[in-house]
């Protein structure tokens, strides 16, 4: 389930009304113990790794789902998986501060260079480059080490709507 893809995703059709996944959902969780809890709302539904199991990296699943508009018989029904909300606001955020520290020293340390005033400043440029670089294999870490539970939600879901699911 870990790839080079930050966040994986599934998009299916399946023979099932909209309101029917929810309440299959709801009744997965209640009748069996599947390490997993659900808030399932009238087209979403967000998987979780039980509160007790949850660590830094636990991932979770978000399911949107709404009738097909060629055919009302079956339902799109769409899938991401990835980090806790605040573990993914970090990432973001800190590759938007790299950008902008990079674009901005960027600019200045160039316009110093074709002034012909000292531009060492660029040489920050190759030390963002690899802050940018550890983020992301960090990032990556931290998805094997979810990678677990992700297949944990993954199977959760497959056997509430009695469908496999293949990630794109």
């Amino acid at each position: 389930m870990s790839s080079i893809r930050i966040r994986p995703r599934f998009k299916d059709k399946y023979r099932i009304k909209p309101e029917e996944v929810g309440d299959l959902v709801r009744k997965h969780v209640a009748e069996f113990d599947s390490g997993c809890v659900a808030k399932i709302l009238p087209t979403f539904i967000v998987v979780n790794i039980r509160p007790k199991e949850v660590h830094f990296w636990s991932p979770q699943l978000s399911i949107s789902f709404e009738a097909d508009e060629e055919d009302n018989s079956f339902t799109v029904i769409r899938g991401l998986y990835g980090p806790n909300p605040t573990v993914w606001a970090f990432f973001f955020y800190g590759y938007v501060a790299l950008g902008i520290l990079a674009t901005f020293l960027g600019m200045y340390g160039f316009s110093l260079y074709y002034l012909g005033h000292d531009a060492r400043i660029l040489w920050v440029l190759p030390v963002l480059a690899v802050a940018a670089l550890t983020l992301y294999i960090v990032a990556q870490f931290g998805q094997k080490i979810g990678a677990e539970q992700m297949f944990t939600l993954h199977h959760f879901f497959e056997d509430s709507i009695g469908h496999r699911i293949h990630l794109e």
